[in-house]
């Protein structure tokens, strides 16, 4: 359909009902035609440091969720991938296009930040600082690749519990 002129709207009144009526479609439909069915698909790479070898495993659809909202840094179970007994950190990733996530960034989103070392830029003079585009430390369903590395039980730090 059209826009809505505001004659139309004067003339059938302006609330949500009539609204709908016009446009043919409640307003509150989502963009998709099922918001469930947008999933996240992932590609994990998982280094192991005692048998020096990295191990790639895909996750796509409900097994995918439990990764998104988490952080660079987050501890997560292994048994997500099939690794029981396991405790798998969160170092980075990228996206799609290859746009590096970095820890200082907030969020999921792509965002330019003033860099001057670490992942995302190489600078090639001394004091070089340059503004690159980054993706925040949260991992989102537009997250493609996420690098893992397993710790072990001994390693992980129990939380702390609030009190004097």
């Amino acid at each position: 359909m059209g826009v809505l002129a505001g004659s139309q709207l004067s003339k059938k009144g302006c609330d949500l009902g009539n609204i709908n009526k016009l446009l043919g479609k409640p307003i509150h439909d989502p963009p998709f035609k099922n918001e469930a069915s947008v999933m996240a698909k992932f590609k994990l790479n998982v280094s192991n440091a005692d048998t020096k070898k990295v191990t790639v495993h895909e996750l796509d659809g409900p097994k995918a969720q439990p990764l998104v909202g988490r952080e660079i840094g987050e501890i997560v179970d292994g048994s997500l991938i099939g690794m029981d007994k396991v405790k798998l950190q969160v170092t980075g990733g990228s996206d799609k296009d290859g746009i590096p996530m970095r820890s200082d960034v907030h969020g999921g989103a792509k965002k330019y930040a003033l860099l001057s070392s670490g992942v995302g830029f190489n600078p090639t003079t001394q004091g070089e600082r340059r503004r690159k585009l980054v993706r925040g430390r949260m991992i989102t369903d537009q997250t493609y690749q996420i690098n893992m590395r397993v710790i072990k039980e001994d390693q992980v730090k129990p939380a702390k519990k609030g009190g004097a």
